[in-house]
């Protein structure tokens, strides 16, 4: 055992981390609380690769055997927190709670210890399994399902939006296979397999932020002039939205109440939009819904719950749109109308609100 051997075995996940961690001194896009869980993750990942490369290095001398036992407890219990601790830092709105099954294992792990439920040691200093053994692999697999699950339930509505999720299934699936195959050796490439797999996440996340508006999630200007211009001619309707007072709210209230107002309305354009929709903030308080292969009556139906959805909060919008059928109108074109029936319906807004004053 030594610092070389160690640097030796693990130069990749040492490269790995440090690359990592300098992109993430130096992102704005994120924010500061995932910054920090990812900075968490990346000291684990060290922490567990060095505890791995000791715990190894000590098999098959008996004088490490206390040694190795404390460090094998670790290793069984590691892999499971880390999963965790991917979960936290990955999927929004996360509690503590998602620690829970991990910490039940560390408590299992630590009594085997003395008791060799999990594994033990024979007098050669060799790892024995003990009749809960799979329960380290069990909690590994549950996780990960849960893992996936969330983020299929989070909404993947666009095809990119799949792809870190197929990544993380294979990856995920490879990760409880494999031990089988392979056998402990395969701790010895699971801290790079969790290096890698948060890397790659990251990056993805930076190249979806650069097409996202940091406000409101919502898809920004630069990503509707892409999109408009990739397969055209499946685009039937556009529909225009603008939001009603903003300027007002800005006044009275300030630009963090306008900030809330613009962002409340997302949300409500959000739970709108279909797949086959894909909602856009191109201005201040300017959105466009862009819609492909759909009929005229469902672009109605989206105005509609529009106007349902936005009535439930204290602030109001105009919407307009133009449908065109397959191929029949340019998209500037199409653009222009859906604005003009906007600003006819805001017209009228403010008149009827002027009326009431």
């Amino acid at each position: 055992m030594s610092t070389q051997g160690y640097i030796t075995e693990n130069w990749i996940l040492i490269l790995t981390l440090l690359g990592f961690t300098i992109s993430l001194i130096s992102t704005v896009f994120m924010d500061k609380k995932t910054i920090r869980r990812l900075y968490a993750l990346i000291l684990e990942v060290f922490v567990l690769s060095v505890v791995v490369y000791i715990e190894f290095k000590s098999s098959g001398h008996g004088e490490y055997r206390e040694l190795r036992t404390i460090l094998t407890a670790i290793r069984y219990t590691a892999t499971p927190v880390l999963v965790a601790q991917l979960i936290f830092t990955i999927v929004k709105g996360q509690r503590w709670f998602v620690y829970i099954p991990s910490i039940v294992l560390a408590i299992i792990d630590a009594i085997s210890i003395f008791t060799g439920i999990v594994f033990s040691l024979d007098e050669n200093n060799r790892l024995v399994r003990g009749p809960l053994w799979l329960l380290p692999y069990v909690f590994v697999g549950l996780y990960s399902v849960y893992f996936l699950y969330l983020l299929i339930r989070r909404g993947a509505k666009q095809k990119t939006e799949f792809v870190p999720i197929i990544f993380f299934g294979f990856a995920f699936a490879f990760g409880v296979i494999l031990p089988f195959i392979i056998g402990s050796e395969y701790s010895k490439v699971f801290c790079e397999t969790i290096a890698v797999c948060v890397f790659v996440y990251y990056v993805f996340s930076i190249l979806q932020l650069t097409k996202r508006d940091a406000l409101t999630g919502l898809l920004n200007r630069q990503a509707y002039y892409a999109d408009i211009n990739s397969d055209p001619e499946s685009i039937t309707a556009l529909v225009s939205i603008d939001m009603n007072g903003l300027k007002t709210i800005n006044d009275k209230e300030g630009h963090l109440a306008g900030d809330k107002a613009i962002s409340t309305l997302a949300d409500c354009f959000i739970k709108v939009a279909k797949n086959k929709h894909r909602v856009y903030r191109i201005g201040g308080d300017e959105f466009v819904i862009v819609c492909r292969r759909c009929s005229e009556d469902v672009v109605t139906k989206i105005c509609s719950r529009i106007h349902e959805e936005v009535d439930k909060t204290k602030y109001s919008c105009s919407v307009g749109y133009c449908y065109a059928g397959l191929g029949r109108k340019s998209i500037d074109d199409m653009l222009k109308a859906s604005d003009e029936n906007m600003y006819f319906e805001k017209e009228n807004y403010y008149q009827k609100i002027g009326s009431k004053r």
